[in-house]
């Protein structure tokens, strides 16, 4: 029997934190171009080594003048002054300004001699006689000295200064075509496990196979955090191919990361790995999620090990790594965004550790936030969608109740509260409808979740379909009718819902959750009410009744692959698949609304889109307004 990790005392999340800080990821510092300074972080001081400007130059167009030559000027008293030329941007003056003359002169041009201030040409009238001024000026008034914007010497820009447009401006009008910066940690990403395949690649669902998500979203991170990702090829779950990869990029990188093959499983290598080949000085952390964490060395290069599920991974590289890439790459931690909300539901939780939930925001009829949970698991990537921060919540809290206001940590300052927030049954008319809502957030969840949640008062509308219910909660703004039925190969001998109940056919049903599935439910009631017969009868004698998927094409897709003989399925979903289709029946889908929020104005706003379907209509099969 092979051995099995199990994790032991789990480190605090203080204590993780100091274990991965204490990790050298110094990059050290390189000298790059001007022209590729733009975001990185200044390694030494920069001291200006001219004058900016380097001349006393005009700063509009008017006439170079000797001040005094216009003290008593004015538009009842002007003074005449004896032209004596001019003077351009970009040339060296040519002519002197005596007592008694001015010279015509341009923006940003080089004081001639003798001038000491610039009269602006709307106050200024040139005639036979020279220019006429009406305006006194003081000495200097109009013009910019030089080492006016910085002068020779003095300290333009101190270490640690983070180089933006502003500062490339800066140093582009001292002349500096280079500088030194600190160079960008180098991150060596390796997922692992023998099920990944990269994006892009065929893949085999039958037998386990998921795209590998963590690495282009880890890479993200860590460019985001002023690193410079370098992924490398998926290495598997075997022990040398592991080592010799983690060694490739330990030799390459500053620090590496990995994820997946960090918890207690059999085929766990990458723990052995660090634990013979380097230094392993933690294995586990106590929260939620994120507890199977490596943190080590390998070789001189720094290595943590994050979880296999894109959650979890994403979660321990945003809590404890990032901070270390920044740090090294000399940038402040991000400006943080947080907003107070309050608890929409209760949240219940018993693990005993320290757990950053995920929640989503929504505005109320008065303008309130409500968080409310989003927490599919470590293994759902739409969480990372879905959700807008996260709650803090202690290992010694067991139950957040609705209206306990919870601090949200955002992912990025950039999160605004969604305009329309829905839950509900998934359809393809909806989903259209949806592009024409402005920064929208849908949970596609079934029928009997959006009901639920409407008459907790959560979201702004729910999507209901089937079989309508005395007790139907909100305020219908819309509906639509759509056909449903059985989606079936080219070649099926399944006909009506008679043929599947009668003969031997593999189907593929919805979830009981879903309206589809009960509408479907009601014309098997249907037809066993005509045979005399209880639905169980039915029911037991379709194989595969209790195949069930959340997913609305799922059905047919299982079909179109040749797995089934019939799925529960629309007739939009057949024929943009491909495939036949025998109709049972149309439901309504309806568009119910959160009676407190009929004023909001997305809410308004999808009310005036419900009322102008045609188009939509049109372009789906078995649609009908």
């Amino acid at each position: 029997m092979t051995d099995r990790r199990e994790f032991r005392d789990l480190a605090s999340p203080e204590e993780a934190r100091a274990v991965v800080d204490s990790l050298d990821v110094d990059p050290g510092t390189e000298t790059v171009a001007l022209a590729d300074a733009r975001d990185r972080v200044l390694a030494e001081r920069v001291d200006a080594a001219l004058d900016v400007p380097g001349f006393d130059r005009a700063s509009m167009d008017g006439y170079a003048v000797r001040a005094r030559d216009t003290f008593g000027a004015g538009e009842a008293t002007p003074e005449t002054l004896e032209l004596a030329g001019t003077v351009h941007a970009g040339e060296e003056p040519d002519v002197t300004v005596e007592s008694g003359a001015a010279a015509e002169i341009s923006t940003g041009a080089v004081m001639p001699a003798g001038a000491d201030a610039v009269v602006m040409v709307e106050r200024t009238t040139e005639t036979d006689d020279g220019v006429e001024i009406r305006t006194a000026v003081t000495p200097g008034e109009n013009v910019m000295l030089a080492g006016a914007d910085i002068a020779a010497g003095a300290r333009a820009l101190g270490p640690g200064t983070r180089v933006t447009p502003r500062e490339i401006g800066l140093l582009a009008a001292l002349g500096v075509d280079e500088v030194r910066v600190r160079s960008r940690p180098r991150v060596g990403i390796v997922s692992t496990g023998d099920e990944l395949v990269r994006p892009g690649e065929p893949i085999d669902s039958a037998a386990g196979e998921i795209y590998d998500v963590n690495s282009d979203t880890v890479a993200a991170g860590v460019e985001d955090a002023g690193g410079e990702p370098v992924l490398y090829p998926h290495a598997g779950d075997d022990f040398d191919a592991m080592e010799r990869l983690l060694h490739e990029a330990a030799d390459e990188c500053d620090l590496v990361l990995s994820s997946g093959s960090t918890s207690a499983s059999a085929v766990d290598v990458i723990y052995r790995v660090i634990e013979e080949r380097g230094d392993l000085r933690l294995h586990g952390v106590a929260v939620k999620p994120g507890k199977p964490m490596l943190v080590g060395t390998v070789g001189e290069s720094a290595y943590v090990g994050l979880p296999g599920y894109p959650v979890s991974a994403l979660t321990i590289f945003r809590t404890f790594v990032a901070p270390v890439i920044r740090e090294a790459a000399g940038l402040p931690e991000p400006r943080t965004a947080t907003v107070t909300g309050e608890m929409a539901v209760d949240e219940r939780y018993t693990e005993g550790r320290l757990r950053y939930m995920p929640v989503g925001l929504v505005e109320d009829g008065a303008g309130t936030t409500l968080v409310y949970p989003v927490d599919k698991g470590s293994g759902a990537t739409t969480s990372l969608v879905d959700a807008d921060g996260t709650v803090a919540v202690g290992a010694d809290t067991e139950r957040l109740p609705a209206g306990r206001r919870v601090e949200v940590t955002l992912f990025s300052p950039d999160v605004h509260v969604p305009t329309l927030f829905g839950v509900g049954e998934d359809d393809p008319l909806w989903n259209r409808l949806l592009d024409r809502v402005e920064t929208p957030r849908y949970l596609p969840t079934g029928t009997a979740d959006g009901r639920r949640r409407l008459r907790e008062g959560v979201p702004d509308v729910a999507v209901v379909s089937g079989p309508s219910t005395d007790d139907e909660p909100g305020e219908r703004l819309g509906d639509w009718d759509r056909e449903w039925g059985l989606a079936v190969a080219p070649d099926s001998d399944v006909t009506d819902l008679a043929a599947l109940v009668d003969g031997e056919y593999r189907f593929v049903n919805r979830d009981a959750g879903s309206g589809l599935r009960r509408s479907f439910d009601a014309a098997v009631d249907a037809l066993a009410d005509e045979r005399g017969v209880a639905p169980g009868e039915l029911t037991d004698a379709i194989d595969g009744y209790g195949l069930t998927t959340g997913a609305t094409e799922r059905p047919a897709r299982k079909v179109a692959a040749g797995e089934a003989d019939a799925g529960l399925a629309l007739r939009a979903t057949a024929a943009t698949l491909g495939l036949e289709f025998v109709p049972l029946g149309t439901e309504r889908v309806r568009v119910l609304a959160n009676p407190d929020r009929t004023g909001k104005e997305s809410v308004e706003r999808l009310r005036t889109l419900l009322g102008d379907l045609d188009d939509l209509v049109a372009s789906l099969d078995g649609f009908e307004g």
